[in-house]
């Protein structure tokens, strides 16, 4: 494994290969900046799958992804009792949290597919994204959330297919 830089911020290291990263943030605000300089960069049809337990910073992420969207923050909260929240941004941002759904059809029920089909012109965003991952397009970003303490987070990224290839190199990271 080897070492990437080192700041006030977190840390990243890269892992297996120029797809797979592990950022450790060392607090909220290191979070929040990942995700505004990831939103500066991504493109239309981007699909975000978030993982890990509630409390573990998927929603500060998106937060921090939507502003550098050009996302207002008042806007974006936690779509957790209505499932779904849509953006105006650079581009749209389809923000879905699935902590509530109970069964893989159920997320037909909510359109799912719709959604993925509404999101080749924008961003989604997906909160508990392991209920659907079998759903999901093969090109996408997958972040593991891990809590190291109340404060420090490792952000395990792995993108799949050719659309995020080069978004970690855009950040200035190795």
């Amino acid at each position: 494994m080897e070492s990437g830089p080192q700041n006030d911020i977190g840390s990243l290291k890269t892992i297996l290969n120029k797809n797979s990263y592990i950022f450790l943030s060392n607090s909220p605000a290191a979070t929040s900046a990942l995700g505004k300089g990831m939103g500066a960069l991504l493109e239309a049809g981007s699909v975000i799958a978030l993982i890990g337990e509630l409390g573990c910073g998927k929603t500060l992420l998106t937060r921090g992804i939507c502003a550098g969207l050009g996302v207002p923050l008042r806007q974006v909260n936690s779509p957790t009792f209505v499932m779904v929240n849509e953006y105006r941004g650079r581009l749209p941002v389809f923000h879905m949290d699935l902590y509530r759904l109970g069964s893989i059809d159920d997320g037909f029920e909510i359109g799912i597919m719709d959604y993925l089909y509404r999101a080749e012109s924008g961003v989604i965003i997906i909160e508990w994204a392991e209920k659907i991952l079998s759903l999901l397009p093969a090109d996408l970003l997958k972040i593991d959330f891990q809590v190291l303490s109340a404060r420090k987070r490792r952000i395990a990224f792995s993108a799949s297919g050719g659309r995020f290839a080069g978004l970690f190199k855009e950040l200035g990271l190795p």
